[in-house]
């Protein structure tokens, strides 16, 4: 498949180090500044061309007709927009640019943008506030993530001294009976995709699947009922991933924006509202203010400024302060995993969930979701099982799927079902497979 991704910039490096890994892929990396595109692909096994993306003669050399997926990705969404009206218009297939006006988003402009030659526009704000309000609806849970409209949902839990199924292989916790199954587990820097024979440790990063109205059983397991509902939020930090959080938020939660520029108070002021949320002009650095604004008051502290150290020491100052729910905006990977050794909550990164979305288009396989787990280094996607695919034609324990991949569960006529070995899936069921240093490309063509 032939990929071509316009900015060298944080989704674009993302998505060609998350795309590169299956050598099925023939990506092309285009930037003017060849600083960038030296740094961007130092390590990854593509090819890079150094020119104006938005020039017709750039886009030939880059061979743009034979395209299956163009990807624009620059900060400017005008030249990302501009971009792909000239690819679509010399032939790439299908074209994706990333925006950051959220009205551009509206269903209604779908057909119009469609007509100019840009096929899917990704808002990376409106998928994080989206993270964002998922995390904060379950004080308790680090990630959560609803199948199908909720027919199956994944829990990301970190596992403490109450939890009761620890050190216990999972093949007397995950019987073909149990209400859950564990998929996946982070355990320090090892991602494990767990066999039988596999224990839950002390302080393990553990993703449950399992169905809605199991959740109060999953949440006894793992020793997490004595975690408070999230009903009062702070934020530091009032930009556009804020602003749409805040937006989308339940109406039962309150919210106070710590907001250091006064001229985005004023807009905030206007945007929000005021019913709700409380807009404070001043520096979440400040730990005095905290205080004055009650933060031992508030169930979760969300620390969305442009700066991942701010944000982690943020919420560490707030964890010592007595909140029990964090939540991160970490733009920098390489930071990921000191915030996670930090023990901060949720870790929201816009550019790795803008890069699972667009991921997604690049599988031929009937894929409604596809996400990256960068916590756990993991993929995670949503495949239907097509009429005669390989996947329907023996159970599960006998379809050889590859070493590092599992299949969590399946929704079949809306109803969430888990998997056992001795499931045999049927043509239209949606599957959801988690895998671990394995391509999700070798995953599709079971269901093709």
């Amino acid at each position: 498949m032939k990929i071509i991704i316009v900015g060298a910039y944080a989704i674009g490096t993302h998505l060609a180090r998350l795309l590169s890994r299956s050598k099925h892929n023939d990506i092309v990396l285009i930037d003017e500044d060849e600083e960038r595109l030296e740094n961007a692909s130092s390590d990854m096994d593509i090819l890079t061309l150094h020119q104006s993306p938005s020039n017709i003669k750039t886009l030939k050399t880059a061979e743009v007709e034979h395209a299956d997926l163009f990807i624009a990705s620059t900060p400017d969404e005008n030249t990302n927009m501009y971009c792909c009206i000239l690819a679509k218009a010399l032939g790439a297939k299908k074209t994706v640019a990333r925006v950051d006006d959220y009205d551009y988003t509206d269903p209604k402009l779908h057909d119009f943008f469609e007509n100019l030659g840009i096929d899917t526009l990704i808002y990376p704000e409106m998928l994080a506030a989206k993270d964002i309000n998922n995390g904060l609806k379950m004080s308790w849970v680090r990630q959560r993530w609803d199948v199908h409209d909720g027919a199956l949902v994944m829990l990301g839990i970190k596992l403490r001294e109450t939890c009761e199924i620890l050190n216990e292989p999972l093949k007397d916790l995950c019987r073909p009976e149990s209400p859950y199954h564990i998929v996946a587990v982070k355990r320090g820097g090892e991602t494990i995709i767990p066999r039988g024979d596999d224990e839950l440790k002390l302080y393990d990063l553990a993703y449950f699947m399992t169905t809605k109205n199991y959740i109060p059983y999953i949440r006894k397991l793992v020793g997490k009922e004595h975690y408070v509902d999230v009903k009062n939020v702070m934020i530091m930090g009032g930009g556009a991933t804020a602003e749409r959080a805040i937006l989308t938020m339940p109406k039962y939660m309150n919210v106070k924006v710590i907001e250091a520029n006064g001229e985005r108070c004023e807009v905030l002021n206007e945007i929000l509202d005021t019913d709700q949320t409380m807009v404070i002009h001043g520096d979440g650095r400040d730990l005095s203010l905290l205080v004055d604004e009650g933060i031992k008051n508030h169930q979760a502290f969300v620390a969305l400024t442009s700066n991942a150290e701010i944000n982690i020491l943020a919420c560490v100052a707030a964890k010592r302060l007595g909140v029990r729910k964090t939540v991160a905006m970490v733009e920098n990977i390489d930071y990921v995993s000191m915030a996670e050794s930090l023990d901060i909550g949720t870790i929201i990164n816009k550019k790795a969930i803008a890069a699972s979305r667009i991921y997604q288009m690049m599988l031929d396989a009937d894929v409604s979701n596809v996400r990256f787990l960068m916590m756990a280094n993991a993929d995670v996607g949503e495949f239907t099982a097509l009429q005669g695919s390989k996947v329907t034609r023996k159970k599960v324990s006998e379809l050889g799927l590859p070493s590092g991949s599992t299949i969590g569960g399946l929704v079949r006529n809306g109803e969430g079902i888990l998997v056992s070995g001795e499931t045999q899936i049927e043509t239209g069921d949606i599957v959801m497979v988690f895998c671990h240093g394995v391509s999700m490309k070798k995953i599709e063509n079971f269901f093709n």
